[in-house]
């Protein structure tokens, strides 16, 4: 009797271990914490990305807890420098392809992928104490402020002005000078120069469209005829050899992902694919 019944009981082990065991099939069981994503992960960021990438790296966060997500902004050709002189992140966004194609040169990030574009855009203090309603209002501006000619704003400022001085414009061809002539202040990053009007440091600034739209009616924006202005491009790419670039590949999936196109449009970017002609 006692042999009976010490061998039911192994039978109801042996059943419950065989039950607890199909229950457990590996469709049932949630990632560990061990095999979840985990570590410090830097990202160099144009400074115009800051509240789009903020936005990003949250949602990133809450997908993947495990990593500590840290972001740098500032201007692309500062990044850039870091960079050269032995920085490590683990992700690379730059406003332009200049800057990353010479770090690609050198090997020292991967093959880049365009991401979103961008646009310019005039803004003025909300008083708007000069008068400007239209590109050709800018040289009537006391105290004009850009982003100097190294950084990617900067250089799309030059293209448009130029573009802006052809002979069928109808602004002149002297144009891109007389607006030259009203600039006080050459920014380090783009940032700055909308910083300045909204300090009442500036009567005007060429920013970009989504920087105008994260301060709402703070300021006035003027749009630039768009056959004039120039399309920004936006590349990002993994840093070679950086350690932890499992990470950084894993945020670029992220970036591009829906989640990550629908913040970037959230925060006024186009996503890659759109086509020029439907801006």
């Amino acid at each position: 009797m006692t042999h009976l019944t010490q061998m039911s009981r192994l039978s109801i082990v042996v059943m419950a271990v065989a039950f607890t065991a199909g229950c457990n099939s590996d469709k049932d069981i949630a990632p560990s914490k061990e095999g979840a994503p985990a570590g410090e992960l830097v990202v160099f960021a144009a400074a115009s990305l800051n509240d789009a990438f903020g936005a990003i790296a949250k949602d990133f966060g809450t997908k993947y807890p495990g990593v500590d997500v840290k972001l740098n902004f500032a201007g692309s050709q500062s990044l850039r420098t870091q960079i050269e002189n032995g920085a490590q992140p683990q992700v690379f966004a730059s406003a332009n392809a200049k800057h990353i194609k010479a770090l690609h040169d050198k090997q020292l990030v991967d093959e880049p992928t365009i991401f979103v574009h961008n646009e310019l855009v005039i803004v003025a203090p909300a008083h708007n104490p000069v008068g400007i309603s239209a590109l050709s209002d800018l040289p009537k501006a006391r105290r004009l402020v850009v982003a100097g000619p190294t950084v990617p704003a900067g250089s799309y400022t030059e293209t448009m002005l130029d573009n802006a001085s052809s002979a069928s414009s109808g602004y002149g061809a002297d144009f891109a000078d007389r607006v030259k002539e009203r600039v006080v202040s050459q920014e380090t990053h783009v940032r700055q120069a909308l910083q300045k009007v909204l300090l009442g440091e500036a009567d005007a600034a060429i920013v970009y469209a989504t920087d105008a739209a994260s301060v709402g009616n703070k300021v006035k924006t003027i749009p630039i005829p768009r056959q004039y202005n120039v399309i920004a491009s936006y590349p990002m790419a993994a840093v070679s050899g950086t350690p932890g670039s499992h990470l950084g590949q894993l945020f670029i999936e992220f970036v591009l992902s829906d989640v990550g196109r629908a913040r970037l449009t959230d925060f006024g970017f186009r996503p890659a694919d759109a086509k020029a002609e439907g801006r």
